[in-house]
């Protein structure tokens, strides 16, 4: 196995959780209605509960990699804490590396927009997320598939939350409908990368701890059209997609997103509560 590609691979799946669950905290204080800011609001406590445990799983596979094994990861490290002097842990991986260190697929990292385009992109991300941790829960690696299952109920509802959104907003009003339209012209064309597979998941498929996510598709197509036609819309014929997030080319808007989330590690480096 190697222990580059399986570092990569858990990174990955923690910063897709991670910066979708900052992105829907912006919400807090600021949903349509008390239910519903609650609602996102524990979405994203969810995501950032995911992301904790693959963090502190990729934290205890460096610490017991050998010195070989931790310089080929070198390059997915954040520089802060190699000035501490002890071992790597989670919150060093989620608020002390950079822009280009991140992983994450592009969809997560775009800026919320209105509730229109916050429930959309959530849909297309737990539609992804339910087949991708489902398959997981087999992963050879045993951490990993406890990650998977232990994660999995809460993405189920995630996802029946924000299908009920999309049919809500679709089959509405003459304004959500025009709303929601708007939202899946400008995120569809980041849905392509969800299935586009890189090296490391590749790998991780072949090594059997992973997942084909280019297997994905067609299930997760089945799932949209379904709600799609309940919600009285179209599947877009623009097959075109945008990609670059897991080799750690993003949009603009990930830097933003990352120097307000990891302001205080950078102003008091290496703090603790």
């Amino acid at each position: 196995m190697s222990t580059r590609q399986l570092f990569a691979y858990v990174l990955q799946l923690a910063d897709n959780a991670l910066i979708l669950g900052q992105r829907n905290a912006e919400w807090c204080g600021h949903g349509p209605v008390l239910e519903q800011d609650i609602a996102i609001t524990n979405i994203s406590l969810d995501l950032i509960g995911q992301a904790r445990y693959l963090y502190q799983y990729a934290a205890t596979l460096y610490n017991g990699f050998s010195v070989e094994e931790q310089h080929a990861v070198n390059a997915l490290l954040p520089r802060p804490w190699k000035a501490f002097n002890r071992e790597l842990q989670e919150d060093d991986l989620g608020m002390l590396r950079e822009e280009r260190q991140f992983l994450n697929l592009l969809i997560t990292e775009l800026p919320k927009g209105d509730w229109a385009q916050t429930t959309l992109r959530q849909f297309f991300f737990s539609a992804f997320q339910y087949l991708q941790y489902t398959q997981l829960q087999n992963s050879t690696d045993e951490q990993l598939a406890a990650i998977a299952e232990k994660s999995l109920k809460e993405v189920a509802y995630h996802l029946r939350w924000s299908s009920e959104w999309v049919i809500r907003l679709g089959d509405g009003t003459e304004e959500s409908n025009r709303r929601i339209t708007a939202a899946l012209e400008e995120l569809w064309m980041f849905t392509g990368e969800m299935f586009a597979p890189v090296a490391f998941e590749t790998q991780a498929a072949q090594e059997g701890y992973g997942v084909d996510v280019a297997s994905l598709k067609e299930s997760w197509l089945n799932r949209v059209t379904t709600v799609f036609e309940e919600a009285t819309l179209s599947i877009p014929k623009s097959t075109w997609a945008q990609s670059g997030g897991k080799e750690g080319k993003h949009t603009e808007h990930l830097g933003y997103l990352l120097t307000e989330m990891q302001y205080l590690q950078r102003t008091y480096p290496n703090a603790v509560w």
